[in-house]
């Protein structure tokens, strides 16, 4: 493989909700890459309003992260400049559509332009079967996970087509394909990111830009390391996979530089599986 492959240098990165986990592993490995990256999250570490933003979320993930240190906004900016790229942290809620405008025109103004959207931003802690599916957690989940993803992509879209070159990228899930069992929020949000995923990928082929769907297993991040530590279902899961094994945030990092690069400029509208092998098994 040549040296220079998968060079995003002169690219400029918008991270949503990537204060901690998948997120901050995407802004970092994009910037090892060469981009330049705006981190964007609802949570900052030296926000004196932290807790009370983190239970405003209606999110125990949120309040949790506050809670932990688990929040990483300006330390994950900090490490991207002392790669020699450009960073910066923004609080930002992807709910709020006039506060997303408002970020990317200052991303715009601070780097010089806009060239990839990972979408990222989620909630995944609302667990219940279909009967006890709270109606206030089912409208967040669309608002965050999916709603979110569109006003980003809505946003960012102007610039994109502006530079004549793009990539978005949504963060999917297996059981966005698989469905899941007391997830039917998650599952369904997740589903309709590779919706929006191909609908993108078909309107932006004219303008440059490429948009994919990652579809990633059990990971372990904070949260999933957390979860797998004391959920017995988590070994179920673990024999599932083809490596008996959980994936890294570095593995599907590295999927997304991939996909971010000019090497994948012929990939568009696909929902590709960072799983393990997961869906090879039906039991």
């Amino acid at each position: 493989m040549a040296a220079d492959m998968f060079d995003l240098s002169g690219r400029v990165a918008v991270v949503t909700g990537a204060s901690r986990g998948l997120g901050r592993e995407d802004a970092l490995t994009l910037a090892r890459q060469g981009a330049d990256v705006a981190i964007t999250d609802i949570l900052l570490e030296d926000d004196p309003q932290l807790a009370a933003t983190a239970e405003g979320a209606n999110s125990v993930l949120a309040q949790v992260a506050a809670s932990q240190g688990w929040v990483h906004s300006h330390a994950t900016a900090e490490e991207i400049r002392s790669l020699g790229r450009r960073a910066t942290a923004v609080k930002m809620d992807v709910t709020n559509r006039e506060q997303v405008r408002e970020v990317f025109a200052q991303v715009k103004e601070l780097f010089g332009g806009i060239d990839i959207l990972i979408n990222n931003a989620a909630t995944l802690d609302h667990t219940a079967q279909i009967r006890q599916q709270d109606y206030a957690l089912w409208d967040r989940d669309m608002a965050v996970n999916l709603t979110g993803a569109f006003n980003c992509t809505k946003e960012v879209w102007p610039h994109l087509v502006e530079r004549g070159w793009g990539r978005i990228i949504y963060m999917s899930s297996v059981a966005g394909t698989m469905g899941g069992f007391g997830q039917a929020s998650y599952a369904a949000t997740k589903a309709g990111l590779i919706g929006l995923a191909r609908t993108a990928a078909l309107e932006g082929g004219r303008h440059g830009i490429t948009a994919n769907a990652v579809v990633p297993g059990i990971i372990l991040s904070e949260a999933g390391s957390a979860a797998a530590a004391v959920n017995p279902l988590y070994e179920r899961f673990r024999n599932r996979t083809v490596m008996k094994r959980f994936g890294e945030p570095s593995e599907v990092a590295a999927a997304i530089a991939f996909l971010c690069s000019e090497e994948a400029g012929y990939i568009t509208g696909t929902a590709l599986e960072i799983a393990g092998g997961i869906p090879l098994f039906t039991a």
